[in-house]
């Protein structure tokens, strides 16, 4: 008879845990608009239904994808084109994201290695004045790391206020980088979303992988290098050092214009929200749209902080009107569906699609969960070029009308999950000079030969994409 009672009451109480965990998941969901891929909402709902205990908190925790609601977003206004603005529908789907006008900006160098990069850098940090701001994922514990730090060290003695933005998980992918020394400095460090921060608000899967620096808001430094040895020349420090870290290819750029006051914005609202937990709803940044003679650019900041998926709905509309060329470079090839089918309807309606990436990354589940999509492109008529070298640059150029360019990858974390920050070039000649760039990267490269796979390794991908969200 107790039994029974007690069975019956555990059943109750285990239906309402399951009640409640589902409540929750609809309301943060509807509410901030989650949008979560369809393997991701499965999983989620099955786990909070089989186990609840486990599964809720891991909710509550890792759950979260959008840190913003829908109702902050700016919807376009209606404004006559300027003479030299970005095509029409590029610029009303902008708008239509929330993000800000095209800006100007001058002086615009393109690093064709990493020691051009790295001389950049040096040049940028020295040659500030009155403040510095530092975003990095990793800083790494090696010859540049070191460097760096030291850096930012004589330049706050200096009197220069220096602020270092630092992602919390991925301060630990570098080595142990002593903070310490720099705060005492008085360089002003803080970590994005410390994992034991606050870690029942649902933020620690949500890494901020944004690279820039800036100089007196007037100087711009971004692309895809962490400030890691790899990224650049490599630890010359010793023969061991530099086999076990061979050099990586990375792509970045510096700059300067009304674009790197929009970036200087970007980054305060990002150290805002690492030092107070605040997400502002602000509107996009006010710089102006660029003069008719100028180059122009867009800034477009994609993660949590969005209400849209920006990069992500760029790249899929983009691919449906490419007319002529889709050149794309990326480390990690995991996109969804809708990407992957753009891309490949675009090659079999004639447009030249391109992906150079290495042959083997850093990543080595990412490696396994590519080929199934690397198939489909290549049956659609797609080139795909696989680099011997570690490929860490991050582009894709749509015929001569805008090359993306930045922070994010070509996979389902990168494009859902991660902070990230692109540049979207709209000058032909500069387009030119990013393509120009990728073939000379292409030109050591070799084709992709796709291999029909047999049941084991068919059962292996799905299993390794079925958590693509992670890679």
């Amino acid at each position: 008879m107790l039994n029974d009672i007690f069975a019956r009451h555990w059943i109750t109480l285990h239906g309402l845990v399951v009640l409640l965990g589902l409540g929750i998941y609809a309301a943060g969901s509807h509410a901030l608009k989650q949008r979560r891929h369809p393997s991701a909402g499965i999983a989620w709902v099955v786990s909070l239904v089989l186990l609840p205990y486990v599964a809720l908190p891991l909710y509550l925790v890792f759950g979260s994808r959008k840190l913003v609601s829908p109702r902050h977003l700016r919807r376009p206004l209606a404004t006559p084109p300027s003479h030299n603005a970005p095509p029409d529908d590029t610029d009303r789907l902008a708008k239509a994201l929330g993000l800000g006008d095209a800006a100007s900006f001058s002086q615009l160098a393109v690093h064709a290695h990493g020691s051009q990069a790295l001389d950049a850098l040096r040049m940028g940090i020295h040659g500030a004045r009155q403040r510095l701001d530092i975003c990095t994922f990793i800083l790494g514990k090696d010859v540049l790391g070191d460097e760096i730090c030291e850096l930012l060290v004589r330049r706050a003695r200096e009197g220069i206020q220096v602020r270092l933005l630092l992602d919390g998980i991925g301060r630990y992918l570098g080595g142990p980088v002593k903070l310490n020394k720099l705060r005492a400095a008085g360089v002003q460090v803080a970590l994005f979303v410390p994992p034991l921060r606050s870690p029942l608000r649902g933020r620690t899967n949500l890494r901020n992988h944004r690279k820039m620096v800036l100089a007196d808001g007037q100087w711009l430094w971004c692309g895809g290098r962490n400030l890691a040895a790899e990224y650049f020349e490599g630890d010359t420090r010793s023969a061991q050092a530099f086999r076990n870290k061979p050099v990586w290819i990375d792509l970045s750029f510096d700059l300067r214009g009304d674009l790197t006051q929009q970036a200087q914005q970007r980054f305060d609202r990002d150290w805002n929200f690492a030092t107070t937990g605040v997400t502002e709803a602000a509107p996009p940044p006010t710089t102006g749209v660029a003069h008719a003679t100028g180059s122009r650019a867009r800034l477009v900041p994609s993660g949590p902080d969005q209400t849209e998926d920006t990069v992500y709905t760029l790249l899929v509309s983009a691919c449906f009107t490419a007319k002529s060329r889709i050149l794309a470079v990326t480390p990690y090839f995991v996109p969804d569906s809708t990407l992957l089918m753009a891309m490949a309807l675009a090659a079999r309606r004639g447009v030249a699609v391109t992906l150079l990436m290495p042959a083997r990354s850093n990543h080595h589940l990412a490696d396994i969960a590519r080929h199934a999509a690397l198939r489909e492109l290549a049956a659609s008529g797609a080139h795909i070029w696989l680099s011997p070298h570690m490929v860490h640059a991050k582009a894709v150029l749509i015929d001569d009308d805008m090359a993306l360019v930045g922070s994010a990858n070509l996979d389902e974390r990168s494009l859902f999950l991660n902070y990230e920050l692109m540049v979207a070039f709209y000058d032909a000649s500069v387009v030119q000079t990013f393509a120009h760039w990728i073939e000379h990267q292409q030109a050591s490269a070799k084709p992709y030969k796709p291999r029909t796979p047999g049941l084991a390794r068919e059962l292996l991908e799905a299993a390794v994409r079925w958590v693509a969200f992670q890679l």
